[in-house]
């Protein structure tokens, strides 16, 4: 059997989770889920992890450090043959989208469990993307082609006009990504951002936005097979963020109204079907101030992740599709076992990071043995975890312990399931950021969030620009 690209698949017996924590605990339930055995690539650091413990066979892959282990393409392709896998699912982060590895796979006879390597280029490099989309007639940030030095920078920002976002033009997930909001910072921040673009990817380019203040951040889930079917899953509000990470992602985006709903998720399934999209997807976008002429608001592509992304479980939880288990059907071959009119949300999801993290102490990482690990349980919770307790959280990598995710009738019950769940979720031995989490959803600001047209106080801004001063402010007295 052949899929539309040419790919010849087959069923899938035997997965190489190449990934660790809450993600590669998430790919072996899946996998289970279909009959299909897994082995866990895992670090040294990660060998006796919960995941070790859940899959059918470990291999130690290297040491602690990822660049030695979990981002080595050649020792993933090599664990995945000499083990005897068929596929090898990424998660998030790491190989997730480099194409080196869905490459490698498609070289080795290897299922990747993701899109192909052509796409994963193609919405990797972010500038390009940028005006692959603007080509489409979708709106895109105002802003620059590449910048190849200092001066072409400040010529575009005196174009733009400032404040400026500085974005790598390979990367994403906020690396490389800087701020500048005067012209006697340019020169500085140019140089920081294409160090830290270099050093997370190799690559230095950077390219130039106009910085939307207080946007919101929407995404909207893809799912497309081999076969030309492609499917949205509606859309995802991401905007509660620090420093670009998010921690706070819900769905359905509160207030969105339905025409600005429709048109957004028509403009993600246009990207996708124009690249011929295969396997999950996410399409991510700025959603801009209401203004008197533009009362909705005006929305501009941003980028799009060619994996499965953290949040997905608040799509899953309101569409009751898991979206693992159907991006290693559609890998091997699968038609879409559904229709886009048989995707029909119900109900509201929130989903929590819950970091190992100070954020007193401007959320430094906190490593160390778990000696107490109680999540909460109930009706329309859900917790996405590797932990446990005497589990010690190592310091090499992300600091994500947990995803509590909750799901309610409405927005307003799942806020209230949200907070009984935070308070009743007890961590000890490292400190998390469980209390910031439960001050943040009890706030006026998010209970209210959407409820009218005019609230539109939530954003990518309110975190940073609102609750960690006021918060901080109070804890020291000032």
């Amino acid at each position: 059997m052949s899929l539309s690209n040419g790919r010849k698949v087959s069923a899938i017996t035997r997965v190489l989770v190449a990934n660790r924590g809450e993600i590669a605990v998430r790919v072996i339930r899946a996998c289970r889920a279909l009959g299909i055995e897994t082995v866990l690539a895992a670090s040294a650091a990660d060998f006796s992890s919960l995941p070790a413990s859940m899959t059918d066979r470990a291999l130690c892959i290297g040491p602690a450090p990822a660049a030695a282990s979990y981002l080595s393409a050649g020792t993933m392709v090599e664990a995945a043959l000499g083990s005897g896998c068929d596929a090898i699912h990424p998660g998030y982060g790491f190989l997730s989208e480099q194409p080196e590895l869905a490459q490698a796979c498609l070289d080795n006879g290897l299922v990747f469990i993701g899109p192909g390597p052509g796409h994963i280029r193609a919405m990797g490099d972010k500038l390009a993307a940028r005006q692959a989309v603007a080509e489409l007639g979708i709106p895109v940030v105002p802003g620059s082609e590449l910048i190849g030095e200092l001066s072409d920078a400040e010529a575009v920002a005196d174009e733009v006009g400032y404040p400026v976002l500085l974005k790598a033009a390979a990367g994403g997930g906020g690396k490389g990504m800087k701020t500048v909001h005067w012209p006697d910072d340019l020169a500085t921040v140019y140089r920081e951002a294409a160090a830290e673009a270099q050093s997370a990817f190799g690559d230095d380019r950077l390219y130039m936005e106009s910085y939307i203040a207080n946007a919101r951040h929407i995404e909207v889930q893809i799912l497309a097979d081999g076969y030309g079917n492609c499917l949205h899953l509606f859309e995802r509000d991401c905007s509660v963020q620090r420093r670009y990470q998010k921690l706070i992602e819900e769905s359905p985006a509160p207030g969105l109204k339905d025409e600005l709903r429709k048109r957004l998720c028509e403009a993600a399934l246009r990207i996708a079907e124009a690249i011929g999209y295969e396997n999950a997807g996410t399409v991510e976008f700025i959603l801009d101030q209401p203004t008197p002429s533009n009362p909705d608001g005006r929305f501009y592509f941003l980028e799009m992740n060619t994996r499965i992304q953290v949040e997905h479980p608040v799509t899953e939880m309101t569409t009751g599709i898991d979206l693992v288990q159907e991006q290693i059907r559609v890998a091997q071959g699968e038609r879409l076992g559904f229709s886009q009119a048989q995707v029909v949300p119900a109900g509201h999801a929130i989903e929590c990071r819950i970091n190992a993290e100070r954020p007193e102490h401007d959320f430094r990482p906190s490593p160390g043995r778990i000696t107490r690990w109680e999540p909460p349980e109930g009706p329309g919770i859900r917790v996405d975890s590797h932990c446990y307790e005497g589990y010690v959280v190592p310091p090499y990598y992300d600091s994500l312990l947990a995803k509590l995710i909750v799901w309610g009738n409405t927005r307003m019950e799942a806020i209230a399931r949200l907070q009984r769940a935070l308070s009743g979720f007890r961590v000890e031995g490292v400190d998390t950021t469980i209390p910031f989490q439960a001050s943040l959803v009890e706030r006026a600001e998010f209970i209210t969030a959407g409820s009218t047209r005019t609230n539109t106080e939530v954003n990518t801004g309110w975190l940073e620009r609102v609750v960690i001063p006021s918060l901080f402010a109070r804890e020291k007295g000032l």
